[in-house]
């Protein structure tokens, strides 16, 4: 066993750091979203229709299925809902 140490979960299970980024990225938005229908007391059906998905994709994104959502994807939901994203890149020092 490996006493490696990671700065999160996806860059200890990702093959590279471009797909731990990119996990990270999309894990925060369906965390967004997530947070969203639960604060605004919005059931499955209510977000699907908001978000412009249907209800089983809002039931993915509620069950933390990260696999199956883009970037793409979770920003036109986030933006559907009214949330406003914010983007900050910072040097890997």
């Amino acid at each position: 066993m490996s006493n490696e140490r990671y700065a999160s979960v996806w860059d200890a299970i990702e093959d590279t750091r471009e797909e731990a980024e990119n996990m990270k990225l999309r894990s925060q938005l369906m965390m967004s979203l997530k947070n969203h229908i639960v604060r605004t007391g919005m059931n499955q059906a209510q977000a699907a229709w908001l978000f412009g998905v249907t209800q089983p994709r809002v039931s993915d994104l509620v069950r933390g299925k990260v696999d199956r959502f883009s970037l793409d994807m979770l920003v036109n939901m986030a933006t559907a809902a009214g949330l406003h994203i914010e983007l900050r890149v910072l040097d890997a020092a």
